[in-house]
């Protein structure tokens, strides 16, 4: 199986080279941050927690976290956005089948923890307002696209982005906010469901 690799999560790592300083404090400090963030939605304090509380945490000043993410709520959702959509490979098998049935099975294994769980649910307690665009579906999407024009150059029949985004990926994510069972076996169904719209037996 051929992977590509997902986004990288941040790094709080320096190369030490003055030129490189400021963009390496930017990476150290989001990194304490993004740590801070998750220690306290670990210990279910995703919807009092305060910036000047992610601050010390973090052991960085209140008005850099003000200066670069504004509020709380934008904080959270970046951080659940990060937490949600980097570091799990991108399936590349030869066939859009299996591509989707592999990818259902990874971001069903990885919404299914605890940690997770709490980030998707923290995300969305931070979301107040409709929005035009949601940088956690719109990775999604990115990522459905990839694999469904994968499949056209190949000549295979496709769902469109929009059929897998609704039956497929937010079918996974309903699940995991609301504490349901989510399986491998769940996946797969719901990646048969929608390869049957397009006229494709279920692979099992």
């Amino acid at each position: 199986m051929r992977s590509a690799s997902a986004p990288a999560q941040p790094t709080s790592a320096d190369s030490g080279a003055p030129a490189r300083r400021p963009g390496g404090r930017s990476a150290r400090v989001q990194s304490a941050v993004y740590s801070a963030v998750g220690q306290l939605v670990g210990a279910g304090r995703r919807e009092t927690m305060t910036i000047p509380e992610v601050a010390e945490l973090a052991g960085v000043n209140p008005t850099s976290i003000y200066r670069r993410w504004g509020s709380i709520d934008a904080l959270l959702g970046e951080v659940a956005v990060a937490a949600l959509t980097q570091g799990e490979p991108l399936p590349d098998t030869g066939t859009l089948a299996e591509d989707l049935a592999e990818w259902a099975q990874i971001i069903a294994a990885d919404i299914a923890r605890p940690k997770r769980r709490a980030y998707l649910r923290a995300m969305v307690a931070a979301r107040q307002d409709i929005v035009e665009v949601c940088p956690c579906w719109e990775i999604r999407r990115q990522h459905a696209e990839q694999m469904i024009a994968r499949a056209r150059d190949r000549g295979e029949p496709t769902p469109s982005v929009r059929q897998v985004l609704d039956h497929v990926i937010a079918p996974l994510y309903h699940h995991a906010v609301f504490g349901l069972d989510l399986d491998s076996d769940h996946a797969s169904d719901l990646v048969d469901d929608v390869l049957s719209m397009i006229g494709v037996a279920p692979r099992r």
